[in-house]
């Protein structure tokens, strides 16, 4: 298979070609002001490469998304989904093999950043047999990799930080071969940006871009003036997947665009006089305003954890429906049996090694529908007490006494329902003297199968103070819940 792809030509024709089996094990950067062509370049890129090298796109303004309109990129909305369900997604890329455009454009700043760090994240602890090469494109990379904190939070920064600097620095094993572009070098950390070997340098104005970029390329720096000086769509590239020796390049032509005009054209300005034009901008305003106000405050992302997504809400319809037909019927079975059988059907779901792996959505309706079989009424039972009844389920907390099981929901009673599961099996099997779960119980709880992650569950438990975690020489990890002795006496 030919690896290499035309990406433009120098001045005098000759054509620019990158060869993407050496960029996949070298990495690249790109920089250029906003309006010198960096997206086009990408687009290009990627559009030369599709039928190569799978692609997955961190798209922070949706133009990457018309790629499915002429190649086979599937796009995700970043919007629509849930923490979970979004890391779930990642794993099933790399388990297929999929093309995807992560398109964030429907979140808030800081929610795009926490989202694209849980996808990069979840790529890369992707079981090892899932280790096929990809592209990893992510544009405005100074977002998701900043020089120095600004408006986000520090634990968003953090996190974020973490999946650049894992992307770009250890990502290559993994068969991740990061391509970041960037409006300035100025703003991307350096841990990310020096772990690339092949540059692409667009228009910049900044003394301090410019001088870093001419460093880069190998430049002197009286030589750097230059970058100023170049057209929009020009590239100075270098690198061994590129060229051994700078070389000025104009990107060629794309097929796909983006969704909407860039807006940097010139339109006709409209001709109504300016009376007229006062007349429609003034025209039923009051009724406009008052409509206004009385719109519903945008709900937030589903992306955010604690919201729910669209199949989430229908689920929670489907309850609503449920407890409304088994009202009539209710009364005709004892309170005890129902919860009997509300147990029941829990604990055969969870005996599932599966169910972990499924979204909170998909569960909730196996379980409103296992409940129509059994002819037992789901009234009363939402969303969100699902999720803790099903976690309890998952640990076996059947299988304690009512006083230990009121010691451990005590202790558990701070964690987010995602934690749940995993806490309450080792704080049972730790109260009925079993020892430590194995990692693969957890995983099966946790809806992972990566030990890294198992690894990082421990830690934040135990920095919560909830385990504490000793590992011997030979590797042997024991786990102790040291509040629920004095809770159970």
């Amino acid at each position: 298979m030919e690896s290499r792809v035309i990406i433009g030509e120098q001045h005098g024709g000759q054509p620019v070609h990158v060869d993407i089996e050496e960029l996949l094990a070298t990495r690249l950067l790109v920089q250029g002001n906003s309006g010198s062509g960096k997206s086009h370049l990408l687009r290009r890129l990627l559009e030369e490469s599709a039928g190569i090298v799978q692609q997955i796109v961190i798209d922070p303004e949706g133009d990457f998304v018309t790629l499915a309109d002429h190649f086979d990129h599937v796009v995700i909305d970043g919007a629509s989904h849930s923490v979970a369900e979004i890391e779930a997604l990642a794993t099933r890329t790399r388990q297929h093999r999929a093309s995807v455009v992560l398109s964030l454009d429907g979140l808030d700043v800081e929610q795009q950043i926490r989202c694209a760090a849980h996808f990069l994240t979840a790529l890369f602890d992707a079981p090892r047999e899932y280790w096929y090469p990809v592209l990893v494109v992510v544009d405005e990379a100074q977002m998701f990799a900043p020089a120095a904190g600004g408006e986000i939070s520090e634990d968003t920064r953090r996190i974020s930080l973490n999946a650049m600097t894992n992307l770009m620095c250890r990502g290559r094993k993994r068969g991740l071969a990061g391509i970041v572009a960037t409006q300035r070098l100025a703003k991307l950390a350096k841990n990310v940006a020096a772990e690339a070997s092949n540059f692409l340098m667009g228009r910049t104005f900044l003394d301090i871009d410019m001088i870093r970029a001419a460093d880069l390329l190998g430049m002197e720096r009286r030589q750097a003036e230059q970058i100023r000086d170049l057209d929009r769509g020009m590239f100075l590239g270098l690198g061994p997947a590129i060229t051994r020796v700078p070389l000025k390049v104009r990107i060629g032509g794309v097929k796909s665009g983006p969704r909407t005009s860039t807006g940097s054209g010139l339109l006709p300005l409209p001709s109504a006089p300016p009376a007229e034009m006062k007349d429609l901008l003034h025209a039923e305003l009051a009724e406009a305003a008052a409509a206004r106000s009385d719109m519903p405050a945008p709900a937030p992302a589903a992306f955010v954890a604690d919201q729910p997504s669209g199949s989430e809400r229908l689920a929670e319809r489907m309850a609503e429906l449920d407890a409304q037909a088994a009202d009539a019927d209710a009364s005709a079975l004892p309170a005890a049996d129902t919860g009997e059988r509300v147990e029941m059907v829990l604990r055969d779901m969870a005996a599932d090694p599966k169910a972990a792996f499924q979204t909170t959505s998909a569960l909730f309706q196996t379980f409103l529908m296992q409940c129509r079989q059994y002819q037992v009424p789901s009234s009363g039972i939402d969303m969100g007490s699902f999720r803790r009844r099903f976690a309890l389920a998952q640990a076996g907390m059947d299988r304690v006494d009512e006083g230990t099981r009121a010691a451990i929901l005590q202790l558990a009673a701070p964690l987010e329902d995602d934690l749940l599961a995993p806490f309450l099996l080792i704080a049972r099997l730790a109260a009925q003297g079993h020892g430590t779960p194995d990692e693969d119980q957890l995983a099966r709880l946790y809806g992972t199968s990566s030990p890294s992650r198992i690894r990082r569950l421990l830690e934040h438990l135990e920095k919560r103070g909830l385990i504490v975690v000793r590992e011997d020489y030979g590797g042997e990890r024991s786990v102790t819940v040291p509040g629920l002795a004095a809770l159970v006496d």
